[in-house]
């Protein structure tokens, strides 16, 4: 059986998506799973060995050189490599028009299904006019976590109940990973404290505080963006132990997060990353809805806080300790 997962972005979305890897291997252990995602998350999914084919989508990229020859004779390439393979199934658990149009260029068997969202969960940015490309919608409560969705998709339409833990098909810790210069050989902790909307943070004071009562333990401080690195700095100023980290690839913030004694985050990409190697996580939530992204497949993962009511230091503090300990 051959299966095509669309899901291009962004990094916790496709990165949430994974245990549907795992659950259709886990029922059709010979089913060939492909993925088309946004060409910066291919080295997150090349981390899962159950994915034989990705195929990498790169619109961000290609939204500003539309009139390039070169540009679309990119674009022809990857709608060629999308048609390539016949599917008995394609799903698509974004449910946007872009993924939709992804999942309309694809081709099917005869008898073949092509599978996504009926409605979109409470605050999604899901386009109705995505399910034209369906030949089956698949409806679900508004409140459906985010790692559930598409999980119970394509259960609905394989025939399996999802009754088992998330599981996210990447590789435990080895002792014999390489560690780039940049990352300490001995403990460390890392706080993922970065995030596009300002609601989302958790106050530079908070993390100030909690670092100096985790001393001295070393902290690396990571970043996107210039805002970002400028506020990494302002930590680094008030904490003894903390390194503010160079720029990071995709695949080094991964490997920050896959080897982390301890991480605390926001709820943000990165943070999800840590928690689904199952790494000691707390998880903070300030503005966005816990129900939606929290970590609830490992004990290792402390979820705190909630949409307007942002956890104490504390609070942080006590989850932090009981995971190290």
């Amino acid at each position: 059986m051959n299966i095509l997962l669309v899901r291009v972005s962004s990094l916790g979305d496709v990165l949430h998506n994974m245990p549907i890897v795992a659950d259709i291997a886990r029922h059709f252990p010979h089913a060939n799973i492909d993925w088309v995602v946004e060409e910066g998350y291919v080295s997150l999914v090349r981390l899962n060995p159950r994915v034989r084919n990705i195929i990498p989508f790169a619109l961000r990229r290609w939204r500003k050189s539309l009139g390039k020859k070169e540009t679309r004779a990119e674009i022809k390439a990857f709608f060629a490599a999308v048609r390539q393979q016949e599917y008995d199934y394609v799903f698509d658990t974004q449910g946007l028009l872009k993924t939709g149009v992804i999942m309309g260029a694809a081709r099917v068997k005869k008898g073949g299904q092509k599978v996504g969202l009926a409605n979109g969960s409470e605050g999604s940015g899901y386009e109705g006019i995505s399910r034209i490309f369906h030949s089956k919608s698949i409806p679900l409560d508004p409140r459906t976590h985010a790692v559930a969705r598409g999980r119970l998709v394509a259960g609905a339409a394989l025939g399996y109940a999802v009754d088992t833990p998330a599981d996210f098909g990447l590789p435990d810790v080895s002792p014999d990973d390489p560690r780039p210069d940049w990352m300490p050989a001995g403990p460390y902790a890392v706080y993922f404290h970065g995030t596009a909307r300002d609601a989302k943070k958790w106050a530079p004071q908070n993390w100030i505080a909690l670092g100096q009562a985790l001393a001295p333990m070393t902290i690396l401080l990571p970043w996107g963006s210039p805002k970002e690195k400028a506020e990494a700095e302002a930590l680094a100023a008030g904490l003894p132990n903390a390194r503010v980290l160079p720029k990071l690839s995709m695949a080094d913030a991964v490997l920050l997060a896959r080897h982390a004694a301890l991480a605390v985050g926001v709820d943000t990409g990165l943070t999800h990353i840590a928690a689904a190697f199952s790494r000691p996580v707390v998880e903070i939530y300030c503005d966005s809805p816990r129900w939606k992204t929290e970590g609830n497949w490992s004990p290792k993962i402390i979820n705190l806080g909630d949409r307007g009511a942002p956890p104490s230091v504390a609070e942080v503090l006590a989850a932090a300790q009981s995971l190290l300990a």
